[in-house]
């Protein structure tokens, strides 16, 4: 049994903060299932972190005290939701969407100085996943400074665990939400199609959705979004910068990089964890668990498992993709991969392909993302 007294783990210490990568490949070794008053139960192994995104009956996605819609919701609640969120995904928005992200990426990439040092976070991986985003929900520029704001400022209050500031942060996104949907109901007819505009009109159940339903699910998804595909920009951009050899393999063959993108990601996670909650008591990885405890599904440590990968920092494109929790597994496995790997691909094209050398300027030092976030705050590159 695990002590209150005695936690596992301190998932907020300064040396895990630090490098939080090397912190979970620690504890996938010395202790793969641990508590702490933080997380609750933390799940290192890949295995571990498998079998709960397979069962949700026992482990529930039902873990967050607001509304979270599909995200929070186990079938056969989440069933109708998540048919509604995945038809935004389909093949035929994304291929629609394919010109708007190229020209964004191209227009970015282009307005980048080069020859000179840079934070790459602060002059593109923001820019892009703030414009990205926006251009595909159909969201205005003037959103772009209050959704950058708003991110630091839920990643600080989850950090702290601080619920009222929490509140008070999803209730200021609510607000501009909130309005975009007063705008496009009043310009009924005239209203601009979009996807913020299409889900006034779907239905769940027979009945329309909400507005603190159709608020939940683009909270979601801005979340999601926003934070991790600047992440996932800057990760990929640092990894070739400090790996020249597959910086040249790729620029040499940009059809690699979409494998590629997937396997960089492995090795440095762009989303740390997700939560779920024991329904009945249950066993995971020799430790007995009650029924209602906390879950933290570690992506960050499980797609670096020994057990499964080998040297989890070896860059391998002859990995089976199906290993790979990247986008998660089961019902819940992240609806939006499909944008994720559009995005991510096309902005790669565009750096490298407008480029000649990515490289990390002599005497300078990334410095890394705290959780909950991941990747890097402040990434100096050259772009040549």
């Amino acid at each position: 049994m695990y002590s209150k007294l005695h936690p596992d783990w301190d998932p907020r210490a300064e040396a895990v903060l630090d490098d939080q990568i090397a912190g979970y490949d620690d504890m996938r070794k010395r202790c793969p299932v641990a508590h702490s008053e933080y997380l609750g139960w933390s799940l290192f192994r890949h295995a571990d972190v498998v079998r709960v995104l397979h069962d949700h009956e026992t482990f529930s996605n039902a873990a967050s005290g607001f509304l979270s819609v599909p995200n929070g919701m186990d079938p056969p609640l989440h069933t109708g939701y998540r048919q509604i969120v995945d038809t935004y995904f389909a093949a035929s928005y994304i291929d629609a969407f394919a010109p708007a992200c190229r020209a964004i990426a191209q227009r970015l990439v282009q307005a980048l100085p080069r020859a000179v040092e840079l934070d790459f976070m602060a002059k593109f991986a923001q820019d892009f996943s703030l414009e990205i985003q926006s251009a595909f929900l159909g969201w205005p520029a003037r959103l772009h400074e209050p959704l950058r704001l708003w991110i630091e400022k839920n990643r600080r209050a989850t950090l702290a665990r601080d619920r009222d500031a929490m509140a008070a942060i999803a209730f200021e996104f609510d607000a501009y939400i909130k309005e975009m949907l007063d705008i496009r109901r009043e310009a009924s007819d005239q209203a601009p199609d979009d996807i913020t505009t299409r889900l006034l009109s779907d239905r769940v159940d027979g009945r329309l959705l909400t507005d603190d339903e159709i608020v939940s699910i683009l909270r979601n998804w801005t979340v999601g979004e926003l934070s991790t595909i600047a992440s996932c920009v800057g990760i990929l951009a640092h990894y070739l910068a400090a790996n020249q050899p597959i910086q040249d393999l790729l620029r040499s063959d940009l059809s690699l990089l979409p494998g590629a993108i997937d396997e960089i990601l492995r090795m440095h996670a762009p989303l740390i964890a997700n939560r779920r909650v024991t329904t009945i008591p249950a066993e995971v990885g020799g430790k007995q668990l009650n029924a209602g405890e906390r879950l933290t599904v570690m992506w960050a440590s499980a797609n670096r498992d020994e057990e499964v990968f080998g040297d989890p920092d070896e860059f391998r494109l002859d990995r089976d993709p199906a290993l790979n929790l990247l986008y998660g597994a089961g019902v819940h496995v992240c609806p939006g991969a499909p944008l994720a790997r559009l995005e991510l691909t096309v902005v790669m094209e565009e750096l490298l392909g407008n480029s000649k050398q990515l490289s990390i300027p002599p005497g300078t030092k990334a410095l890394n993302a705290v959780y909950p976030a991941s990747g890097f705050s402040v990434l100096p590159l050259r772009i040549d």
